[in-house]
């Protein structure tokens, strides 16, 4: 397939021995388009970006990409000896040439060979804006983060977060014609994040990213690609992220609305079928003199019966076979709990709780009922307070209450379960079946929990804490690990949670939505 300033895939598959990852995946992406990846982990964003980019070949279908296509790994494409400055210098090699290539063509305009490639370069040369580069990479290099690293400095002394960067950099200086980019917000802090959203909104190419961070996916994004196999297969959202969540709660209501209608309409089939079809019949005695009028009309009623039936058991059997399944239920609390305390009942408290180098709290007091978000960036000791007020750390001194009878339950960032010999489904103990959360995938429900991923164990923790209810409900990164299918609904069921709830997070979304109150710690203490 010839070169093109388009992305298109189509009928894209791709099988891992015994699992198929991709089936008959198509998209279509024009210049100036940013398209943004979601669905369930394992879902196959990561495959699709590397069969778009061409580090991976798809085993059916086929793709029509830019010749210039720049694709973000987690690893640099360069060796741990070469310096920040080579990596730079070679983010703007072909600039350089261009430019080398512009210079060389001006002295040769009268050759019409000579012209002709000079047109064809000086439209390259203003699709990426190679007069302005060094600016550019100067600017980039300070968004991100990197501006008081030596250019000398080679890339093996980087931390992985600051080659993670310093690969993101060198795309935004190239300004390739198609930018793929998966999961480009990790090791970010606010401010970088805002700056790379700005740069990818005014690149001319084609933008496609996988993301969790819905804020990133709402500023950047002009369509939302769902590769979720649900009622309608992979799908296509136009707009921005918040687009996408109010065409998916329309199109949620239009599926439980068709539910409920199809069930009723098979409800009156099958009744019409044993019942009221055959309910035609005359029922009454022939007369004496009326015999053969009363075979004739029998004989017209039972063929009008026969029909009836047949019509009913034929539409019956086609909507029993293309009815849409039964819509996932959303995840909910357990019923109130059996003691819950009585409302603005004091729950936790602190009092003058410090732990050495990590946390220093004069005075905090929990509520039942009471909705505390708290902030801070990495290390500022939000895990730490959550450890302390669960009971899991004993702090250097001070004091921490806990009232009669409060139950608390933590979600750790790193779950681990005393016997990991036992399976998510013996673990599980709640009223809504574990199956029915959707936190735990049909096929782990017999695993052994030892055997599961950090997030799956998350997954399990979580559901455990959804199913049986504490009176202080701790959440430390809750969204972590979770699809944002299932963030969204676990942000939902927070609002129900029948006790406090305390959530340390750093999930831009989740903190803009945020209702109750916030906490801010910075070096351990309250800023």
């Amino acid at each position: 397939m010839s070169p093109s300033p388009y992305l298109l895939a189509r009928d894209l598959d791709k099988v891992y021995g015994d699992r198929r990852v991709l089936d008959s995946v198509s998209l279509t992406a024009s210049p100036g388009q940013r398209l943004g990846l979601v669905g369930e982990n394992g879902v196959g964003k990561s495959t699709l970006l590397k069969l778009l980019a061409g580090v991976e070949e798809p085993d059916a279908g086929e793709i029509l990409r830019p010749p210039d296509c720049g694709f973000l790994t987690q690893e640099l494409p360069y060796g741990l000896a070469q310096t920040v400055g080579q990596v730079v210098d070679s983010a703007l090699a072909e600039i350089r040439e261009a430019e080398k290539q512009l210079e060389d063509l001006s002295t040769r305009l009268d050759d019409p060979a000579a012209l002709a490639e000079y047109g064809e370069v000086l439209e390259w040369a203003q699709a990426h804006d190679i007069w302005d580069a060094d600016r550019r990479a100067a600017l980039i290099i300070e968004g991100l983060g990197l501006a008081g690293i030596d250019y000398e400095r080679a890339l093996g002394s980087l931390s992985g977060g600051q080659r993670s960067r310093l690969g993101l950099a060198a795309l935004l200086i190239r300004q390739p014609q198609a930018l793929l980019l998966d999961e480009p917000t990790n090791h970010l802090d606010d401010e970088a994040m805002a700056f790379l959203e700005r740069q990818l909104t005014r690149l001319p190419g084609v933008v496609v990213v996988a993301s969790h961070d819905r804020v990133f996916l709402d500023a950047v994004c002009t369509a939302i690609v769902d590769l979720d196999p649900a009622r309608g297969g992979i799908t296509l959202y136009g707009g921005a992220y918040t687009d996408y969540l109010d065409a998916k709660r329309a199109e949620r209501a239009r599926w439980e609305q068709q539910y409920e209608t199809e069930q009723g309409e098979l409800k009156r089939l099958k009744h019409s079928v044993e019942v009221t079809a055959r309910g035609v019949a005359h029922n009454r005695p022939p007369r004496d003199n009326d015999k053969m009028g009363y075979d004739f009309f029998g004989g017209r009623v039972q063929k009008q019966i026969s029909r009836r039936v047949r019509n009913a058991q034929l539409r019956l059997d086609e909507l029993t076979r293309t009815q849409v399944r039964k819509p996932p239920a959303p995840l909910r609390f357990a019923a109130a709990l059996t003691a819950e305390p009585p409302e603005d009942k004091l729950a936790l408290s602190m009092r003058q709780v410090w732990v050495a180098g990590r946390l220093a709290i004069g005075q905090l007091d929990i509520v039942t009922g009471e909705r505390l978000m708290v902030c801070g960036s990495n290390g500022a000791g939000k895990s730490t307070l959550l450890h302390v007020l669960a009971g899991r750390l004993t702090p250097d001194g001070g004091q921490v209450h806990r009232a009669r009878g409060v139950r608390v339950g933590l979600l750790e960032q790193d779950v681990e379960f005393a016997e990991p010999v036992k399976s998510p489904r013996s673990l599980y103990s709640g009223a809504v079946p574990l199956a029915e959360l959707g936190l735990v995938a049909p096929k782990d429900l017999d695993r052994p929990v030892g055997h599961l991923s950090v997030g799956q164990r998350r997954r399990l923790a979580l559901a455990i804490l959804i199913g049986q209810p504490p009176d202080v409900l701790l959440l430390d990164e809750p969204t972590n690990h979770l699809s944002l299918s299932l963030v969204e609904e676990l942000e939902d069921v927070l609002r129900s949670a029948p006790g406090a709830v305390v959530i340390a997070s750093h999930d831009r979304w989740l903190r803009r939505t945020w209702h109750g109150a916030e906490l801010v710690l910075k070096g351990g203490q309250v800023a």
